[in-house]
């Protein structure tokens, strides 16, 4: 379902330039990260990419409105074009959609949009990276690195686990993207794909990100990787126990298992997944054992294990639903 004014409701606009003239907009979805929001904030409005730009904030507690009230206060200390909006239907997929609409809405003539989430904050030349490998490898969506930061100090030693490690090391086209917290949409990639972008059916398994990235790699769009446009993302103290990491892993692999029952629900395509899926479990030592041997973490070399298993679970239908508890 696409957005309505129903869906979306407007908290605050500010506006210095023209809004014609704003060709790059930043999205930040939010929910209950008021305190993080503006921290966030204060890395994007420090930007100075060659091109003039606006941010939209995607409150996504309707009830509360602290993002929206935080972000509010934010814009009318530090002067800048901006939006605030708050979409009334819950879930990360909403909210993002809402997001993205809204900047279509209000800036008619950008070329790109940018996305952060609440809970990172922006290297110093973060937009000028995103643009300029844009512009470099005549890409349509590209990524940058979400390096952790704990808030544990002893949360240090997960560093180099895969949960928390980038895909991609160099910059340069890559074939495809994971995540939307850090990360370049190009407009021709906004006006070809369908509305809702984010398919509103994913919007609680973690998988619309995922999702809609394989939708435009179908569509022929190029991935690019922005190596040094990082954006730097609070890790909470009890996502550095050895359960929370347990559990990411098998989660991550339910989500692609998902993916590939999205891109393929036949039963030649499940059964092709479940042989992956039976592949990966046998060769989860080895790969486990070389992990361990990279990292020097114990706790890695089960990642493989685990990721197996979450996709063999994901396939009887009992995937972890990481933001079910958000509505």
């Amino acid at each position: 379902m696409t957005p309505t004014d129903e869906d979306i409701s407007i908290h605050f606009q500010s506006e210095r330039e023209n809004a014609a003239d704003i060709e790059l907009v930043v999205v930040v979805p939010t929910w209950r990260r008021p305190d993080h929001l503006v921290k966030t904030l204060k890395t994007i409005v420090s930007q100075r990419p060659d091109v003039p730009y606006a941010t939209v904030v995607a409150e996504n507690d309707p009830n509360g409105l602290g993002g929206a009230e935080a972000a509010k206060r934010f814009f009318l200390e530090h002067r800048s074009d901006s939006t605030v909006i708050v979409a009334h239907r819950r879930g990360h997929s909403h909210a993002c959609n809402a997001g993205w609409a809204a900047a279509l809405d209000h800036y008619p003539n950008l070329h790109a949009i940018a996305m952060i989430y609440d809970d990172a904050v922006a290297a110093p030349e973060w937009l000028d990276g995103l643009v300029a490998v844009q512009e470099g490898h005549a890409a349509d969506i590209v990524g940058g690195p979400q390096l952790p930061v704990f808030e544990d100090p002893d949360g240090q030693k997960w560093k180099h686990h895969p949960i928390f490690s980038s895909h991609y090391d160099a910059t340069g086209p890559v074939p495809r993207l994971f995540s939307a917290g850090n990360v370049l949409i190009t407009r021709a990639v906004l006006d070809a794909m369908p509305r809702p972008f984010l398919n509103p059916a994913l919007n609680f398994a973690g998988v619309g990100d995922g999702d809609f990235f394989n939708r435009c790699r179908a569509k022929g769009f190029s991935f690019a990787w922005a190596a040094e446009a990082w954006v730097a993302e609070t890790v909470p103290r009890d996502h550095t126990t050895a359960s929370w990491i347990r559990a990411r892993s098998l989660e991550q692999g339910a989500i692609s298992t998902l993916l590939e029952h999205q891109r393929d629900a036949t039963f030649a395509g499940r059964l092709r997944t479940l042989g992956k899926s039976v592949g990966l479990i046998a060769a989860s030592l080895p790969r486990g054992l070389k992990l361990w041997s990279e990292t020097g973490l114990a706790m890695a070399s089960l990642y493989p294990f685990h990721v197996a298993v979450g996709r063999l679970t994901a396939r009887i239908g009992r995937a972890d639903e990481q933001y079910r508890g958000r509505t």
